[in-house]
């Protein structure tokens, strides 16, 4: 399995009795990226901890194999519950690096560069204001390594803050997680009211299995089940070759994730190119309120689709539903009535959703009995 996304909170700003707000996790096979942590998340974190010890067949969440959180955006309902969260890790001993990053204004980035007051027109909601308010709550002062780092994608503007000596360096570009190797996270500059992006994860082509009952058959050595592994072809005693392809299963194409936070429908930096495998889009409004969408810059369920097929997705999950937004099968008709052949589901508080190495999106919905995959078939 590539990927097993988390959507802990489907709500917008406002939560309900059944949805919280913002805060998603990617399991991958690096280890875990949290996307967003709004108010909450570490009650979230750890139900959805004890749904996978009772329901999971084996698969777990262990917050020291949290590599990442990346925020989409600085708005409250995705950060407000950050702070608590890492101070939590801290009084339960953790010890292992974890990179902190989001999108912020180069206005704001050049004034901790030069160590200069914020511009007044750099609202609150930029992360660089969040991040240094956070430092004087106590985030300099939690015990495992932080790499506190901020960034605008679009100029290739990356700083790394060091709350305890207060200074700010430019960095080459943006860091990727301790230790991942396979996986690559990226930011997608998105379109929202304050500095945003979506993220997101991608990890490429792998070799097939090698096939060891064929080496069984013909009794290989060690050696030469080593050299063929590596790529190496053999010349055989009797003047035969063996290819080391015959040796390999089926190459896997790899899988990508993209969680998009609050944006209008199609960014203009989203392109064909991104193509993931899963968008996780949200869909605040209906198209009732469509001028409200537009004002807010938010998305429709309809703008999702748009947004969907802009890119190449190939599967839509929407998600970020405003509390006027009563039943969700108004959310899926809008979205039906554009998809066509593109499956679109929406989702609920503590759905996941598993993308495998080929490519291929399941949803699983939560019940009171565990997880159920849902129908992945597109509407007709």
């Amino acid at each position: 399995m590539a990927f097993d996304v988390h959507v802990l909170g489907t709500a917008s700003a406002r939560p309900t009795a059944e949805r919280a707000v913002s805060g998603s996790l990617v399991k991958g096979p690096d280890g875990i990226a949290v996307i967003d942590a709004g108010e909450g998340f570490q009650s979230r974190f750890t139900a959805q901890r004890r749904r996978l010890k009772a329901h999971g067949q084996g698969d777990s969440l262990k917050p020291g194999n949290v590599d990442v959180l990346a925020f989409t955006h600085g708005h409250l309902d995705h950060t407000w519950g950050a702070l608590p969260w890492l101070q939590s890790m801290d009084l339960e001993n953790r010890t292992a690096p974890l990179l902190v990053i989001g999108p912020s204004s180069t206005p704001a980035l050049h004034a901790l560069l030069n160590g200069e007051p914020f511009p007044a027109h750099v609202p609150p909601a930029d992360l660089a204001r969040q991040f240094v308010a956070w430092f004087s709550l106590g985030a300099a002062g939690i015990g495992f390594p932080i790499q506190w780092v901020l960034g605008d994608a679009e100029a290739d503007l990356w700083v790394r803050l060091d709350p305890v000596n207060d200074v700010a360096q430019r960095l080459d570009g943006m860091p990727q997680p301790n230790g991942w190797k396979r996986t690559r996270l990226v930011p997608c500059p998105s379109h929202h009211t304050v500095p945003s992006c979506g993220w997101l994860l991608n990890h490429g082509p792998t070799q097939g299995v090698f096939d060891r009952e064929r080496a069984d058959e013909l009794a290989l050595n060690t050696k030469q089940r080593a050299r063929l592994a590596r790529g190496e072809d053999i010349k055989m005693a009797d003047g035969s070759t063996l290819e080391a392809e015959w040796f390999r299963g089926e190459a896997l194409p790899g899988a990508s994730v993209l969680l998009s936070g609050d944006t209008a429908s199609c960014p203009p930096a989203w392109t064909a190119e991104l193509a993931p495998n899963l968008l996780v889009h949200e869909a605040t409004f209906l198209n009732e309120l469509q001028d409200k969408a537009h004002q807010h810059l938010h998305s429709t369920a309809a703008g999702a689709v748009q947004t969907a097929r802009s890119i190449g997705a190939s599967f839509l999950a929407l998600t970020h539903y405003s509390n006027r937004i009563k039943n969700l099968s108004e959310v899926l008709e809008e979205a039906h009535g554009l998809a066509g052949d593109l499956p679109v589901v929406a989702l609920n508080d503590a759905d996941r959703l598993k993308v495998s190495d080929k490519g291929i999106v399941t949803h699983l919905a939560w019940g009171s009995d565990g997880w159920k995959a849902a129908s992945t078939e597109p509407h007709r």
